[in-house]
């Protein structure tokens, strides 16, 4: 296995652990219907797909960036 194989495979498992802690969070309590850090409307189809999200899907973006 060379370097960018060994890169890669590190990459993928940063992936899998952070999907995990997001997926764990997320299923740790019930979803609010605004969001907690802007107070706009939790779209109802995020709120499906993301079954426990407490943001909406720029202040979630804005905070995975932090």
């Amino acid at each position: 296995m060379d370097q960018f194989d060994q890169a890669s495979a590190l990459e993928q498992l940063q992936r899998d652990i952070a999907l995990s802690e997001q997926l764990a969070h997320a299923a740790s309590g019930p979803g609010l219907s605004h969001c907690e850090d802007c107070g706009d409307l939790i779209p109802p189809a995020r709120s499906r797909a993301m079954p426990g999200c407490r943001r909406c899907i720029y202040c979630q973006e804005r905070s995975e960036r932090r």
